[in-house]
């Protein structure tokens, strides 16, 4: 998986995807068991391409890396790295890039009641009720969220 720096926000950093060449690993089929390893999983011949497993519409796919904590409670930490989708129609309780007033931000949409909000994973952080002056734009979905395991 291969990306491009594009823009640096408050928020977010964005890349773009570059799906141009295969980025096949070696796949293991059989589950991954958190106790004893299977002797079977020794000759691994399987690859897996991250750019076909992580993007369903390459024109329309972008990354974004992560700067703050509003988003903790949904698996979404600093400095993870988001795959964002602009073709998915976003819905009620999607994750999604939104730029709002100028700036872009990470949150849950929340339609309520013909009202949108934009709601962050952390008690810390004030729901966003998103007014007829705001300036709303939802870029794209979240359709992964990659960080560094501990």
């Amino acid at each position: 998986m291969r990306f491009s720096f594009l823009a640096r926000g408050v928020n977010l950093d964005f890349y773009s995807a570059d799906t141009s060449s295969e980025c096949p690993l070696p796949f293991a089929e059989s589950e991954v068991v958190a106790g004893f390893p299977s002797p079977a999983d020794d000759h691994l011949d399987i690859s897996l391409d991250l750019n076909q497993a992580l993007i369903r519409h390459p024109a329309a796919t972008f990354y974004a890396r992560v700067k703050g904590s509003s988003m903790i409670d949904a698996g979404i930490e600093e400095g993870d790295l988001l795959v964002v989708d602009k073709a998915l129609e976003p819905k009620d309780g999607d994750i999604a890039v939104c730029f709002l007033d100028g700036e872009f931000t990470v949150k849950r949409i929340s339609l309520r009641e013909g009202e949108v909000c934009l709601v962050a994973a952390n008690r810390d952080f004030p729901e966003i009720r998103v007014s007829g002056e705001s300036d709303l734009v939802i870029w794209g979905v979240v359709t992964y969220v990659i960080h560094r395991a501990r």
